[in-house]
Formats: C-alpha cells, sequence, structure tokens
C-alpha cells in the first residue's frame, strides 16, 4: 500500500533537494559586495526608527474605522463566490435573497461614504 505513496514522496524530495541545492548555489556563487547601504532595513524609502519609539505610538481612530470596513466588505466578497458556484441550483430564490444581501451592503456602503468614513483628511 505504501508504494502508491512513492510519487508523492518522490517529488517531496526533488523539491526539498531543489531548494536546498539553490540556496547553497546562490550562496556560493553569488557576488559579495557587503556595504552599508545594502545591509541596512529598507522600507518603502523610509529611515527605520527604533522599536521604542513606534512601540508608544498612537494610531488614530480613523485608521481602525477604515480597517474594520475593510474586513466587512471583504466578508462580503467571501460569501459571493459559493453563491456563484450554486445559482443554477438556487434559481430565482437564490437570485433573489442575493440581491437583497448585495442592496443591504450597498445601502450601508452609500452610509458610510456620506458620513465620511472614507474620507482621510
Amino acid at each position: 500500500m505504501l508504494v502508491e505513496y512513492l510519487p508523492i514522496v518522490l517529488l517531496f524530495a526533488v523539491a526539498t533537494l531543489f531548494v536546498v541545492a539553490s540556496v547553497l548555489v546562490s550562496a556560493k556563487l553569488g557576488p559579495k559586495n557587503p556595504s552599508p547601504a545594502k545591509e541596512a532595513p529598507y522600507e518603502s524609502g523610509i529611515i527605520p526608527e527604533p522599536e521604542t519609539a513606534i512601540a508608544g505610538q498612537r494610531f488614530p481612530v480613523k485608521f481602525y474605522l477604515i480597517a474594520m470596513l475593510f474586513i466587512i466588505f471583504d466578508v462580503e466578497a467571501v460569501f459571493l463566490y459559493p453563491w456563484a458556484t450554486v445559482l443554477a441550483e438556487l434559481s430565482w430564490y437564490g437570485l433573489a435573497t442575493m440581491g437583497v444581501f448585495i442592496a443591504l451592503l450597498l445601502e450601508s456602503y452609500y452610509y458610510v461614504v456620506r458620513k465620511g468614513g472614507l474620507d482621510w483628511e
């Protein structure tokens, strides 16, 4: 019975060997020109600050509001995929219920825009 798993084990072994070989070959044959500028951490062109300065920093409430809105509208997209796959089985009832769901979602989006929830100023 274990013979059935032989192709999977061989594929895993070949993939592992390829990863190890790639890392070793690049470490041995790659250029080695270290400089302080190359070894410094890079983050969008911003010079990194010590973690202690960031730890005490407070984020505005607007940041958390945008994050929550992103999660809410992202969850909506998760519901659309399974619905789309079984739409033929659900017929008109499925179309009507999803129409109500999307209408409520658009209404909440309109409310957020009207209240200025997406304005960064």
